[in-house]
This record gives C-alpha cells, sequence and structure tokens, in this order.
C-alpha cells in the first residue's frame, strides 16, 4: 500500500512537471499571485491577534457563509426540478454575472480608487494600486485555470491530472473554483469594517449565489446524479466561499496599500470568471439576447443596491 501511494505521488508530481513545461507563463502566473498573496497574508499576522481585527475575521467568516448558505438555499430546487428551460438557465447565469460585474465596480474598483488616493496623494495613484490588484487577480484566475483539475461543459478538462477524476467532480471543482474570488472579495470588503462596502458586496454576491446554486444542481441531475447527490454538490461547491472570505480579509488587514490592492484582486478575478466563463457559459446555446437582458438586469440591480446601502 505504501508503495502504492508512493508511485501515485510520484506520478503526480511528474505529471505537475509536464504541465509545468508545458505551460510555463501559467506556471509563472500562478507562482507571482501566490507569492504576493503570501507576503500580503505574512504582513497581517500581526495585527490578527488584536480582538478589532478577530472581530472583523468572524465578520468577514460570517460574510462567506452567507455566501455558501445562498449557494445551498439556491440549489434546493433541484430536488423537485431535473431540467428547467436552457433559454431561463442561460437568462439567470446572465443576470448573475452581470451582478458580479456590477459588483467589481462599484464595490470593489471604486471604493479602491478612493481608499488608495490619500496613501499614493493622487486618484491616479489610487487607481495604479488598484490596477496592480487586478492584475494580480488576473494572474491568480490564469494559474488556478491551467493547474486546478476541473471541467467545463462546452471546452472539456483542464488541469493537472484531470483524467482521475470523474466528468462529475470536474465540473464540482470548476464551479468551485468560480466561487473562489467572491468569497475573497466578501472578505476584503470586511477587512476595514466599513459596512457602507461590506454589506452592499456581501448581498450582491448572495443574491447572484441563488440562480448559480440552481443551475450546478440542474446540471448535476441532468448528468444522471441524483436528486440529494446533486443538491449536497452544488451546496458544497459554496464551502469554498467563507475560506476565501478569510483568505481576503487576511491579505488586506496589514499595511494600508494592502487594502486597495485586495479589493482589486478581489475585483480582478471576479472581472476574470465572468469573462472567461460564465459570459462564453452562457452566449454557447444561442440564447445571446436573453442572456445579456439578464446581464443588464443584474447590473442594474446590484448598481441600485450600491447607491441605497453603500
Amino acid at each position: 500500500m505504501k508503495h502504492t501511494t508512493s508511485q501515485r505521488r510520484e506520478s503526480w508530481f511528474h505529471t505537475l512537471r509536464q504541465h509545468v513545461r508545458a505551460r510555463p507563463l501559467a506556471a509563472i502566473a500562478l507562482a507571482v499571485s501566490l507569492l504576493t498573496i503570501v507576503a500580503l497574508l505574512a504582513q497581517s499576522l500581526v495585527q490578527v491577534l488584536s480582538d478589532e481585527a478577530r472581530a472583523i475575521m468572524l465578520l468577514a467568516l460570517m460574510g462567506g457563509t452567507v455566501g455558501f448558505a445562498a449557494t445551498a438555499l439556491g440549489a434546493l430546487p433541484g430536488l423537485a426540478l431535473r431540467h428547467i428551460p436552457q433559454r431561463l438557465e442561460d437568462a439567470m447565469l446572465g443576470m448573475a454575472a452581470g451582478m458580479m460585474l456590477s459588483a467589481s465596480a462599484f464595490s470593489l474598483i471604486l471604493p479602491g480608487i478612493e481608499a488608495g488616493k490619500p496613501i499614493m496623494g493622487s486618484k491616479l495613484g489610487g487607481a495604479g494600486l488598484v490596477v496592480l490588484g487586478m492584475a494580480l487577480g488576473v494572474l491568480l484566475m490564469i494559474g488556478l485555470e491551467e493547474f486546478t483539475p476541473h471541467q467545463h461543459q462546452s471546452a472539456g478538462a483542464f488541469g493537472v491530472g484531470y483524467e482521475r477524476y470523474s466528468k462529475v467532480w470536474l465540473f464540482v471543482f470548476a464551479i468551485a473554483l468560480h466561487n473562489l474570488p467572491e468569497g475573497m472579495a466578501i472578505g476584503v470588503g470586511f477587512s476595514q469594517g466599513d459596512m457602507k462596502v461590506a454589506l452592499p458586496l456581501m448581498l450582491a454576491i448572495a443574491l447572484q449565489d441563488l440562480p448559480e446554486g440552481l443551475a450546478v444542481a440542474i446540471a448535476l441531475r441532468s448528468a444522471g446524479v441524483s436528486s440529494w447527490k446533486a443538491v449536497l454538490l452544488a451546496a458544497a461547491t459554496g464551502l469554498l466561499e467563507p475560506v476565501g472570505a478569510l483568505l481576503g480579509v487576511g491579505l488586506s488587514s496589514g499595511f494600508a496599500a494592502a487594502y486597495p490592492i485586495g479589493l482589486g484582486l478581489s475585483a480582478g478575478a471576479m472581472i476574470f470568471v465572468v469573462s472567461h466563463e460564465v459570459i462564453p457559459e452562457t452566449h454557447r446555446n444561442g440564447h445571446q439576447t436573453p442572456a445579456t437582458v439578464g446581464l443588464m438586469i443584474g447590473f442594474a440591480l446590484m448598481m441600485v443596491l450600491d447607491t441605497t446601502l453603500g
């Protein structure tokens, strides 16, 4: 047994090395982003020990848990529904994409620029910090996209050792990967204790998790998964949101510039997911118009929520 385990581990590392050689730019992107995140987390460790920081971490964890609960709640109708019209599903996912884009703009990028302005001495300098964060978020998602085993319904399987997993698990990994930047955004939003940023952002992400949870449950049922297992797996994809929330609050709670950088990082990661995954998925069935209308409705709804609560 030990020999077999050792062989499997050696085989996995061999596959990883081959993957790195085949995709050196993606490997560099992942390494740079992860090292930067580790550095941001390390510089915030001292502050995490304070009572105020622990209270903020608890709020962030609760915010991420709200996102997880919304995903689980959205998945529940999957117990009774085996399928929904594809046009409706694409419109729902388009609406979720619109809310993510709007949240990125109004709850992450604009507050990040305002937070960076006094640090850098100008609005342009503040925007520069946010752009730096966005670049890190994009690099992170490019690296995770290339190296995490997962599958897209239209493009097939990706990642190191994807052939070791069933299509169902690869699909679950793909959705869970989408939820990581959403959780990070919630955590960054709570990191400074500013409820005008945190609450609209948490609400927007929770609202867009509802149709996403249902879409995942329906997709799993269509793939032949039993109703309860489909709902549980769909709900489980939301578990990365509280994890991401803790990661987000940690990386943006240290020196002053970490906050606008963290806001930009979360925005960059979310925009990448929307452009790279969600929008192409909603357009692949020929339902571009309902998907785009859904996107505009979601964008407008989040803009109103941010204006009202922010």
